[in-house]
């Protein structure tokens, strides 16, 4: 019997074992295997993101290309997606502001992660002055020398331009997904330092295409590539006036400085009107060439923008 009893212990213990091998994993291994969820503004992050996150992340982003990123209203299956997301990463666009509280509306315990802070900002270009009429009246220049201060007091939000911005952006984005899973740090942590090596010679690529131009200005419709202007020496003239088309006047004075400037090509952005450009190069002779802020590619965009500008600045 005490044989017979041994028999049956063993074969209850195998039996325990098989089934809790065949139970499947646990609720840390299925954790594990679940990606975070996380919500950004615009396209350029979710690439940042993915580049750090990878597999582990899926990635929500609000702004699509094409879209204007100043008037977006979110849809309803984004502000879904965002109740599940455990960090929202901010990155100083204005419609931040305005969906803050139906953002926190719908998820409350989402972590807020601004990837601005700590980054080297500058004013927001702007040109105010393509009007060069002298008979303006008192009002008109007081009200001009006040709209001249707020530009100045405004910072540029597009430090998703500059490689170098972008790299202070992902350490921020490196640390967050450690701290949200933290069994994962190892990966973020080398996916970070690759993708910091990847930008770093990114920027090396673009300097050397845009090294020995002749033209260092460029104009644009709206005034997105001050960083990347800066980062690279150019000089930026953005069509646009704090947001809205130029006056006939300023139109006329953008004509002129083009002219002068022996400026043969206009930018523009497919979120924004093409109108004004095309006004402009139809009386320089010159041409309209689309660039996008928000291309899904981030890297291989800056690449072609640099490409574009090195051939048409050395016209």
């Amino acid at each position: 019997m005490g044989k017979n009893f041994q028999l049956t212990a063993i074969a209850l213990t195998l039996t325990i074992a098989s089934l809790t091998a065949c139970s499947g994993p646990s609720v840390k291994e299925e954790e594990a295997k679940t990606p975070l969820q996380v919500t950004v503004s615009i396209v350029p992050q979710e690439y940042f993101v993915k580049r750090i996150g990878g597999d582990r992340v899926s990635v929500n982003a609000m702004i699509q290309p094409g879209t204007d990123p100043h008037t977006y209203e979110p849809k309803p299956e984004q502000l879904k997606t965002t109740a599940r997301s455990q960090a929202y990463f901010k990155i100083g666009v204005s419609l931040e502001d305005a969906w803050k509280d139906r953002l926190n509306s719908v998820n409350q315990q989402m972590l807020i992660v601004d990837t601005s802070q700590g980054v080297d900002k500058i004013p927001l270009t702007a040109e105010h002055d393509h009007d060069h009429d002298h008979h303006h009246n008192h009002d008109h220049d007081h009200a001009k020398a006040k709209t001249e201060q707020a530009g100045k007091n405004t910072l540029d939000p597009h430090i998703w331009l500059s490689p170098k911005r972008v790299k202070a952006q992902a350490k921020t984005i490196y640390q967050t997904l450690a701290q949200l899973d933290p069994g994962q740090e190892a990966i973020y942590r080398a996916n970070f330092e690759k993708f910091s090596q990847e930008l770093d010679a990114l920027d090396q690529e673009i300097r050397q295409n845009l090294a020995g131009i002749k033209n260092k200005k460029f104009m644009v419709f709206h005034p997105e590539w001050g960083y990347f202007a800066q980062d690279y020496g150019l000089e930026m003239i953005a069509i646009e006036v704090d947001g809205n088309e130029p006056s006939a006047a300023q139109l006329g004075q953008l004509i002129k400085q083009a002219k002068k400037e022996n400026i043969k090509v206009i930018f523009t952005q497919p979120e924004f009107s093409q109108k004004s450009a095309e006004t402009i190069a139809r009386e320089i002779g010159g041409q309209v060439i689309p660039i996008s802020a928000f291309a899904q590619n981030w890297s291989e965009n800056l690449r072609q923008v640099s490409q574009k500008m090195a051939t048409v600045l050395n016209q």
